[in-house]
């Protein structure tokens, strides 16, 4: 019996016999890189992160670890993509328009991933102004709104009502920047960033993978697997950071992704929102709690949840093993619950308010052992 006996199977395993072999290319990529950049092995590219009043570490790291994130997505994604055939990088099924358009839609994510990559450079080298860099975010999401990369529906379980066309541009442009700006935030704890990035793009690989959408998912997977490569170096105690080149990459890479899923028809918006959650929800509630108490919101801080709980007493692997927990969670119940009737994907995202409801009073339960310790003490 011959190993393909329809088009339909050569189809299938053509992909596979591409994917695989890069997703490894990757990871490998990315821990030699990586490797050899937290060694200061690299000339030009010794740059230290030294402690601040929003860093948990006590001496100088090198911050260069998104250059070696950076350079394990593009190399492989660059040789392998020409192999796949468009209606297999975005199925026409969802929008027939959309076949045409892929080369417009890779080259504006690559120019917008080399717009930020310069800029973000830039700034792990000496200081770039932040109307500067959001600037060049807003440019960035600019790139995505064009090639019609776009929030323009209300996303949620059973509303999928268009959105008016005057707010399609300035919502797009905010969750762009937001999620760009917000993993930044994040990344301010060993192993942190690096975990949210393998548990966030696996989780749309999976979701490319069962729409049949190839080049979708081996995009994610590409970038899960260069995350990966340096979370080998990042776990506690880390030897090498992200810096904001890498953390302003996988944030800008996280909302693009979210917005071709849903413009592919792979899931809908909730559902890609609720898999960079543990992220979304700590930065956008700590944003909103400081901004009420009159705080100025830009300036560096330890008021993250991850950071009130290491401050509190926990340490950085026991935080790190409950968000890693959290993070699996979120995925794994956003590819389920994307399938369930909608009535019952309002009961997930319920479920899910209640789950952060929880988790922010355990840091304050946390905060509060810790402070009635240090009275007794």
């Amino acid at each position: 019996m011959p190993l393909l006996t329809s088009m339909d199977q050569a189809a299938t395993a053509s992909p596979l016999l591409v994917v695989l072999p890069a997703l490894l290319v990757s990871f490998l990529l990315a821990a030699g890189l990586v490797g050899l950049l937290k060694r200061n092995a690299i000339p030009g590219l010794r740059i230290l992160d030294h402690p601040n009043d929003r860093s948990l570490h006590q001496a100088p790291v090198p911050r260069t670890g998104g250059i070696g994130v950076l350079v394990a997505v593009v190399i492989p994604l660059s040789a392998v993509l020409p192999w796949l055939p468009p209606w297999q990088l975005w199925p026409g099924g969802a929008d027939p328009t959309l076949t045409s358009m892929v080369p417009a839609i890779l080259a504006a994510l690559m120019l917008a991933t080399l717009l930020l990559a310069a800029v973000s450079l830039l700034d792990d080298r000496g200081h770039v102004a932040p109307q500067y860099r959001l600037a060049t975010q807003l440019l960035a999401a600019l790139l995505l709104y064009a090639v019609g990369l776009r929030w323009d529906s209300v996303g949620l379980p059973g509303i999928g009502e268009p959105i008016p066309a005057w707010l399609t541009l300035p919502l797009t442009l905010l969750f762009v920047a937001w999620m760009t700006n917000l993993y930044n935030f994040m990344d301010g704890m060993d192993g942190l960033a690096g975990g949210m990035a393998v548990f966030g793009f696996g989780a749309l690989a999976v979701f490319g993978v069962l729409g049949h959408a190839w080049g979708y998912g081996l995009i994610n997977a590409v970038i899960a697997a260069a995350a990966a490569g340096f979370l080998i170096h990042n776990l506690p105690r880390a030897g090498i950071f992200l810096g904001d080149l890498g953390s302003a990459l996988l944030g800008f890479w996280a909302s693009g992704s979210i917005l071709a899923g849903v413009r592919l028809e792979l899931f809908p918006l909730w559902a890609g929102l609720l898999v960079f959650s543990p992220f979304i929800v700590d930065a956008t509630w700590t944003l909103i709690r400081r901004a009420t108490r009159g705080v100025r919101v830009w300036r560096a801080h330890r008021e993250h949840h991850y950071q009130r709980l290491v401050l509190a007493g926990w340490s950085t692997r026991r935080t790190l093993l409950r968000a890693y927990i959290l993070m699996a969670a979120a995925g794994a119940t956003a590819i389920a619950g994307s399938r369930l009737p909608v009535s019952e994907q309002w009961l997930l995202l319920a479920g899910w308010a209640a789950i952060y409801g929880l988790v922010h009073l355990r840091v304050e339960l946390a905060e509060r052992s810790d402070s009635a310790a240090s009275t007794e003490g």
